[in-house]
């Protein structure tokens, strides 16, 4: 790094560290109630690790059209009323050029769920769409910066987009909105990891997380996976410590998801969220709806939408959930309806343990949907109760050799043992969640 860029760094880390008290920052580990709604897979981009990608260059695809702002808004609706949700992640696709983008933003403002986008941010190249966002009461946006210059330029398949994007970030800064990074680590980026932490110093950006290139969706069936695009592990580390080093020393909170524990430094342990680890992020997914929207009619246009059904559902809801859809397409029965099944899975929570069934869906969602692996060193690791592994398809591709046992500390059995340890960025609409539908 040449003197002039240290000098700017050190200047834009100190501004970041004066504005620290300013923000809310919170080592409080409870229950995300954060929902996600995907509007359709219609982008514009051609990001080549998109995990829609197969849907998203496919307009016959059922996923692919942008579903109707009614029932984008019974989606919300059930988020905020039947799940508790106190959030929601709006994403496509692209959901800044969802047409209906600015009314779902302040319909999901007024019933009290706070609105964040996951974009590529380049349409924000406009400020004065960005204002509107402000506006119609947007909480932040998650931009997704995949590389710097002609990298991202290539990754994304849109020449200028990189430049495009600094200026949305330039936008979004100049109208006060808050703006998080989401890097997803594949083989071209990793030179340029550390580049992103600076521009996150620079920018002002409160979180930048790091997520392993997995085989999620239609990544999963594309054949196209190769150490060309895939890294391994021990390639990530080098950047990705310099890169967690520089966020640390600019107290920026860092997250790096889907990663083994032992591919990371000791010190940065407290940034590392495997599935175990994902529902005391706020910022990530509450497991159970997003079990729900994450199902086929509640992501396609067309169709009606799923009868709702919380993790802690006994084995009675499968013989009135007919009755139940129908009966909630009723607006005066619908919230009575809804009321009482949260009142049944707050007490069924209470009975079961909410944080021990998120664990076990954690371990579901690894074992059984992704095919973590352990390596023959994984046996003896102090970490492996909280660890996921090695994704399946990345240890058929790659192998396990790189593993290795973390020791030299007692078996730690609590997912929260090292992210406990870490400043997270709390917006001031977050709230503790003590249980499901509380």
């Amino acid at each position: 790094m040449n003197d002039t860029l240290t000098h700017a760094l050190a200047l834009a880390t100190a501004k970041n560290k004066a504005a620290r008290p300013a923000l809310l920052q919170t080592r409080e580990r409870t229950l995300t109630r954060r929902g996600v709604l995907w509007l359709g897979q219609t982008c514009n981009l051609r990001c080549k690790f998109c995990y829609f990608i197969d849907r998203i260059a496919s307009s016959k695809h059922a996923e692919h059209p942008f579903m109707s702002l009614d029932k984008a808004r019974l989606i919300c609706r059930t988020l905020k009323d039947f799940y508790g949700n106190t959030s929601v992640d709006l994403q496509g696709g692209e959901p800044t050029i969802y047409p209906d983008i600015l009314p779902l933003v302040k319909f999901c403002r007024e019933i009290g769920l706070h609105p964040t986008l996951i974009t590529n941010g380049l349409v924000l190249d406009k400020i004065e769409l960005c204002q509107k966002f402000k506006d119609a009461g947007v909480r932040d946006f998650l931009v997704s910066v995949h590389g710097v210059g002609a990298v991202y330029d290539d990754l994304v398949g849109c020449p200028g987009g990189s430049a495009r994007q600094m200026k949305s970030l330039a936008n979004l800064r100049a109208v006060g909105i808050p703006f998080r990074f989401n890097c997803v680590l594949a083989e071209p980026i990793l030179s340029q990891l550390p580049a992103i932490a600076r521009l996150a110093v620079e920018t002002g950006a409160k979180v930048v997380n790091f997520i392993s290139f997995n085989p999620f969706e239609d990544q999963s069936s594309r054949g196209q996976r190769s150490l060309l695009h895939v890294p391994r592990y021990s390639e990530v580390r080098p950047y990705l410590t310099e890169a967690l080093d520089l966020l640390d020393e600019a107290g920026i909170e860092a997250n790096v998801r889907y990663f083994p524990f032992c591919m990371l430094e000791p010190r940065h342990y407290k940034s590392c969220y495997n599935f175990q680890q994902l529902s005391y992020d706020q910022h990530e997914w509450d497991f159970a709806s997003w079990g729900w929207t994450g199902l086929s009619p509640q992501r396609q246009r067309d169709g009606e939408l799923s009868p709702p059904v919380h993790l802690t559902a006994a084995r009675w809801w499968y013989g009135v959930k007919k009755p139940f859809k129908a009966l909630s397409r009723l607006p005066l029965l619908r919230p009575i309806l809804f009321g009482g099944h949260r009142l049944l899975t707050v007490v069924s929570g209470a009975r079961n343990g909410c944080d021990e069934l998120y664990r076990k869906v954690a371990k579901l969602n690894s074992e059984i949907h992704c095919r973590y692996v352990y390596a023959h060193a994984c046996q003896a690791c102090a970490v492996k109760e909280i660890c996921d592994g090695f994704h399946g398809d990345y240890a058929e591709l790659v192998g396990m050799a790189e593993a290795t046992a973390v020791t030299g500390m007692a078996p730690v059995q609590d997912p929260r043992h090292f992210i406990n340890g870490q400043e997270k960025y709390q917006a001031p609409e977050d709230e503790p969640f003590s249980g499901i539908g509380a």
